[in-house]
């Protein structure tokens, strides 16, 4: 005689994140019908809400199942601890209930075999994140004092503030990255500037400037990092940021900050410490975005406005050059590239530096990306 009660089917990570890429897209409908319906809610909190679905809904449809190693709590941290800058008690709670609300209408609407299997995983899977959660609030009340903290965020904003006011411009960049990496205690950042009118990234600025200037593309929806208009930290960049970048730069933990000033989107920047894994708090990430806000102010007030500068005529040979400065080249190879003397494309170069008001073959590439002159 068969027992009545047959225990549950178990589902693993890897077979719940199969079953998320499968049917994501009936599962979103549920989750936006669900979102505007929720009475007694505002807009803010349901921008907050749509954003927390959004990016946890693009990191199950993206993460390569065979890479998963079946530690769900790690995987699950990573994802919280990325949406640091905008999760707060009330917005957690909402989230859960929609996308739990959304999958099990799914399932009843599916009739299908493994309802209970599959809803019983997601009642773990949220009681772990749940717990992940309160350990993350316990540790931030535990962290230094908030009026400590709060008077040594202010002191660091202090000294942005008079690099800022004593830089000239767009220029002097580079420099200032060198003094945020000084007054924030990371060993590595990097500035990546935005073409509105190309939709494009390209990075400009940063140590090790040939792989910086290598990292160049479109920007697009499937870009869950730069397509946040909000600081992001990655305990850990795999499944959020290519492989062979991650190789390319050496990566564990990351932080993703965009610069904004007067609505307008100049790029964003990183912060690292060299491959070596940190840890950043919800106050550390805000202190971060009002750094990348304050960047954004510099530079719309020093005129830096992202626009296609028709003025500034370069000759055929001087945008091939600028072209292979932008992409790391030394003077040497661009010579053998050329088929010029070392002596010639030196010139070339210092005729860029004066056109383009640039101190040296970084600014030279700075400020063509930002003029237009790159693409």
């Amino acid at each position: 005689m068969t027992h009545p009660f047959q225990p549950i089917e178990e589902v693993t990570l890897q077979e719940f994140v199969l079953f998320i890429k499968v049917h994501h897209k009936q599962i979103k409908e549920n989750m936006n019908i669900y979102l505007n319906l929720e009475p007694a809610i505002g807009e803010t909190e349901r921008n907050r809400v749509a954003l927390l679905l959004d990016s946890f809904l693009r990191l199950l449809t993206h993460t390569n199942i065979d890479e998963l190693n079946g530690d769900d709590k790690y995987f699950l941290n990573t994802w919280l601890q990325s949406q640091l800058s905008i999760i707060d008690r009330k917005s957690f709670n909402l989230f859960q209930l929609i996308f739990e609300k959304s999958l099990i209408t799914f399932m009843i609407q599916q009739k299908s075999s493994r309802t209970n299997a599959v809803l019983m995983y997601v009642l773990s899977l949220f009681i772990s994140l749940v717990q992940l959660y309160n350990d993350c609030e316990g540790e931030r009340e535990s962290k230094m004092p908030i009026e400590n903290q709060g008077l040594r965020h202010l002191q660091l904003l202090d000294k942005l503030d008079q690099l800022l006011i004593s830089s000239s411009g767009y220029q002097d960049l580079a420099y200032i990255l060198k003094k945020c990496e000084e007054y924030f205690s990371y060993k590595r950042c990097v500035f990546y500037a935005y073409v509105p009118w190309s939709n494009q990234f390209y990075g400009v600025i940063g140590a090790e400037l040939p792989k910086v200037q290598s990292m160049k593309g479109e920007l697009t929806g499937e870009n869950t990092i730069l397509s946040s208009r909000k600081p992001i930290y990655l305990k850990s960049p795999k499944n959020y940021v290519k492989e062979e970048h991650i190789q390319l730069f050496g990566l564990s933990s990351i932080i993703f900050i965009p610069i904004i000033g007067q609505d307008q989107l100049f790029g964003w920047l990183t912060f690292d410490q060299l491959g070596e894994e940190f840890d950043c708090t919800k106050e550390e990430l805000t202190l971060l975005e009002e750094v990348g806000k304050r960047l954004g102010l510099f530079l719309s007030r020093k005129g830096e406005k992202v626009e296609k500068n028709t003025e500034l005529h370069l000759t055929e040979r001087e945008s091939m050059i600028l072209g292979l400065l932008a992409e790391g080249y030394d003077n040497k190879k661009i010579a053998s590239l050329l088929f010029l003397s070392e002596h010639t494309v030196r010139d070339y170069v210092s005729s860029l530096m004066t056109k383009l008001k640039a101190k040296n073959r970084t600014q030279v590439v700075a400020s063509s990306f930002r003029l237009g002159l790159l693409s």
